[in-house]
């Protein structure tokens, strides 16, 4: 426990400044390396189904894709840098599994060439696309406000789950698949999710002239009244997004429990692996995304 905490009090200052002062290229940059990471630690999980993966080109794959995304990013026109960027990730994902597989003809065992694929196409739409999306979500009018969201209703409602089942869970939710997890603190998860989404965004125009006053956004990145969501859409994306991130926590587990291994690494202290860390982001962010562009379509 005191690993977890002593981890989490190093990385939650670094990620928050890097959302909020970094330039979007080292966002990207540091988007990919998390990914990257992440992948290693999946396909090396895949070892454990008896799969040989695609290592190499898939982390080739996905280093080509964030530079598109850097390049992409480099467009001084907000909506043809998205549009790239989206169109790349659409053209991306269905070139995947074609790239893949036509690698895996020239393994001497055949067999094992679409399972590869497989593992090389699901580790690039699984990790890959959410960690770009995240990107995506930060270039975006008020994105540091948008990100820090997403970042703080995925990290109260893992809290408050972790807490509050631990003390009260009574009813199992999976116990094939997470024992730990109880509907208790799943119901806990929900509602702190609401209550930092609404506490956030009815203080997000303070939070923006703090922010501006100290330098570490830009105008385009903060939240002014006009643009502040109403109260009930802020409550419904928050419970949505605390569910795809339960989800998405449940995923790796599934992942993990099959594979027979308790984390998928142990690269940081107290948390097991990179992907571990960005399970429940993974699931999360695309909520978000979507929610945003349906907002900027308005």
């Amino acid at each position: 426990m005191i690993k977890r905490i002593a981890t989490a009090l190093v990385l939650i200052p670094l990620v928050l400044l890097l959302v909020l002062k970094a330039p979007i290229y080292v966002l990207v940059i540091v988007s990919a390396a998390v990914a990257l990471l992440a992948i290693a630690e999946l396909l090396k999980l895949t070892t454990l189904y008896d799969v040989r993966p695609l290592s190499q080109p898939t982390y080739a794959f996905v280093a080509l894709y964030f530079v598109f995304i850097i390049v992409a990013s480099a467009n001084p026109t907000p909506l043809l840098e998205s549009t790239f960027a989206i169109y790349g990730t659409a053209l991306a994902a269905a070139l995947a599994p074609f790239i893949f597989l036509s690698i895996a003809m020239r393994r001497d065992d055949l067999r094992s060439g679409y399972p590869a694929a497989a593992a090389s196409t699901f580790a690039f739409v699984y990790i890959a696309v959410p960690m770009a999306l995240l990107v995506e979500i930060r270039r975006q009018p008020a994105g540091a406000i948008w990100v820090i969201y997403t970042l703080l209703a995925v990290w109260a409602g893992d809290i408050f789950a972790y807490f509050i089942g631990k003390s009260i869970g009574r009813h199992r939710m999976s116990s094939r698949i997470s024992p730990n997890k109880t509907w208790q603190g799943a119901i806990a998860s929900i509602a702190a999710s609401v209550l930092i989404g609404v506490f956030w965004f009815q203080h997000a125009v303070h939070l923006t002239e703090l922010l501006l006053r100290i330098s570490l956004i830009d105008p385009r990145s903060g939240m002014f009244r006009v643009e502040q969501p109403h109260l009930w859409p802020i409550v419904v994306l928050s419970a949505v997004v605390n569910i795809a991130a339960q989800l998405g926590d449940l995923v790796e587990s599934l992942i993990k429990r099959g594979a027979g291994v308790k984390d998928s690494g142990s690269i940081l202290p107290g948390h097991g692996g990179m992907l571990d860390r960005i399970d429940a982001m993974l699931f999360a962010v695309p909520v978000v995304w979507v929610f945003r562009a349906w907002q900027l379509m308005q």
